[in-house]
């Protein structure tokens, strides 16, 4: 995992870093209503407590069981528990409380768990006083994302300690990454969680729950080689619901030897395409205005869920790049994928994170080249400028087959956008390959980086086989030097469009003021500008005020490394200018996309 990152980034970007709390549902669905009083739930809590002790008997899990071979793609997922009375496992109105941190896994994650927990009449609340259960979706990818989570536990705890006998009792739960590669530390250090579930596990959440409302810890850590949720069918908003974000496949093969997401995570495993359209059809009728794909290693996604997709074809990779694993055959490729989705709605940008460099044959570059609604961002995780360090990481490339792609990147795609990601003072790195990757930075030129010094993580093959032998000291002073290399690089870069005029989508008001409003340009930069009504082309004389999911042209005026300021013009779309019906149309229905004939 490259860019699906943990901690505020150097520069901006569109993803919101976290802490992010009280997302908003994936979906809406009726809580479930069985009609069963707190009484008459207490009873059975009571006589379940009483059995759990001893535990579900070796009968309760094979009851019904058929000497029948059957397979996962044949039978659909059951969610009932035979030892369990069904009546404990629904959420009878209990109020739940979602802390997420990291990435946008986890965002989407933390959307997964609470559809789940809605179909069994969960609730949920934005008031972390008023929680039966807290869920705190986890990140492992630094020390420090881990030391915040611990942090947290030991406040949630005395809050839960101090909660009144009259009330029901909090229940803590840690969900993803670290519950996954933390589970005996976080079940029996202080004991402090009652519920863990791995990033495979959410479907197993009520059950989990129930358990714990019977005096229990409850764990569920185990990694899945199907699993992609592909049935849980989000209705999903970002803040504003303008954009969204659609998962399109989990885990990651790659292996490089500091990464801690193959053992996290799991085998890499595509979710069908057939449900990764219907969700992005049902995000275009509702409005959206921009999905970002989502995955681990989101450009190898390969879909063989059905047979016509399964021929002997190799999976082509970029020119000069290798892998750990053998070369995969068949399957529905990336390019595919998104050639369809960018047919869906020509209105809505398509991007996304996080990718891997040796996942950009030409037939990828060719298609965002020639659909003005796939956006002109790549993200070109670097990790080091030095062949050395990138060996030892196992990243699969040189540092000139690394420069080869990002000049055919140029060529193809000429007003490319390129971002990337660094560590610093990685295994046996040395000064000189220090000045490599700050030698990279200044010839590449990117706008947006993402920026860490290493961080030793256990099970990783660095772990096993090599030395964490560059001094922390060492590690920040070239962390610095690399950020101040980067700003410089970045405000050239960002210099260069004063005095262009580019299409933002619109986000909201800005952060520091509330005179002016922000959005992103089709590179992912950051724009600024000032809140007024502007021109409805084709008539000029027409204006209308500026609101979140408008697009709009905005004339650059400055530029800084981390944004850029001007003056919005008039009101545009990917397609073209709006006529005046169209844009009236569009605020009356609160900015959600409707059917209109272009006047001619």
């Amino acid at each position: 995992m490259d860019t699906l990152r943990s901690l505020k980034p150097l520069f901006s970007s569109s993803q919101h870093w976290i802490p992010v709390r009280c997302l908003q549902p994936r979906y809406y669905c009726k809580a479930a209503n069985t009609g069963v009083t707190s009484v008459e739930r207490r009873t059975t809590l009571n006589k379940f407590k009483t059995q759990i002790s001893s535990g579900p008997s070796f009968q309760d899990f094979i009851k019904g069981a058929s000497v029948k071979q059957t397979y996962v793609a044949d039978t659909e997922y059951s969610d009932k528990h035979e030892y369990l009375p069904e009546e404990l496992e629904m959420g009878n109105s209990r109020k739940v409380y979602f802390e997420t941190y990291g990435c946008q896994m986890n965002v989407n994650d933390t959307d997964i768990a609470w559809s789940i927990l809605q179909r069994k009449g969960y609730l949920r609340t934005v008031n972390l006083n008023e929680a039966d259960v807290v869920l705190l979706v986890t990140c492992s990818i630094r020390e420090k994302a881990e030391q915040t989570i611990w942090n947290r536990l030991q406040q949630l705890t005395a809050m839960k300690r101090k909660r009144l006998k009259s009330q029901t009792p909090m229940k803590i739960g840690i969900l993803g990454c670290m519950a996954e590669r933390l589970k005996t530390e976080l079940l029996e250090r202080e004991k402090l969680v009652d519920v863990l579930a791995g990033p495979d596990a959410y479907r197993d959440l009520p059950r989990l729950l129930t358990v714990a409302d019977g005096g229990q810890q409850a764990s569920n850590v185990l990694l899945s080689l199907e699993e992609t949720y592909a049935d849980i069918m989000p209705v999903h908003h970002a803040p504003q619901g303008n954009s969204a974000f659609v998962s399109i496949m989990r885990g990651c093969d790659n292996m490089c030897s500091y990464c801690i997401v193959p053992f996290t995570r799991g085998r890499e495993r595509s979710r069908p395409v057939s449900s990764i359209l219907e969700e992005v059809r049902m995000l275009s009728d509702q409005g959206v205005k921009e999905v970002t794909l989502l995955g681990q290693n989101v450009n190898s996604y390969r879909d063989t869920s059905e047979e016509q997709f399964c021929s002997e074809d190799v999976t082509k990779l970029s020119r000069g790049f290798t892998t750990v694993y053998r070369t995969k055959r068949g399957g529905l490729r990336f390019s595919d994928l998104l050639d369809r989705v960018s047919l869906i709605d020509p209105d809505m940008r398509i991007r996304f994170t996080s990718p891997h460099p040796k996942d950009f044959p030409d037939e990828v570059l060719h298609l965002i080249a020639e659909r003005a609604n796939i956006c002109k961002q790549l993200h070109l995780p670097a990790q080091s400028g030095s062949s050395q360090v990138l060996k030892a990481m196992r990243r699969g490339y040189t540092r000139e087959a690394y420069l080869e792609l990002v000049q055919n990147v140029k060529r193809i795609i000429p007003e490319v956008s390129i971002s990337s990601d660094f560590i610093s003072g990685f295994c046996g790195e040395t000064e000189e390959d220090h000045q490599q990757t700050l030698s990279l930075i200044r010839e590449v030129g990117y706008n947006v980086g993402f920026l860490f010094a290493y961080s030793m993580r256990k099970k990783t093959h660095a772990f096993h086989r090599l030395q964490d032998d560059v001094p922390a000291e060492v590690k920040q002073r070239r962390l610095q030097e690399c950020i101040s290399v980067f700003r410089e690089e970045a405000a050239g870069v960002n210099a260069a469009l004063i005095g262009s005029t580019q299409l933002v989508l619109v986000e909201g008001e800005s952060k520091r003021s509330t005179k002016d409003l922000c959005g992103r340009t089709d590179g992912n930069m950051k724009v600024i500008f000032p809140k007024e009504d502007v021109a409805v082309p084709p008539i000029e004389s027409n204006t209308a005020p500026v609101r979140a999911g408008d697009y709009v042209l905005v004339k650059i005026l400055s530029a800084n490394s981390q944004s850029l300021r001007g003056e919005a013009l008039s009101h545009s779309s990917l397609r073209g200018t709006l006529t005046p019906y169209e844009t009236l149309a569009r605020h009356q229905l609160g900015g959600h996309q409707v059917q209109t004939q272009t006047q001619p």
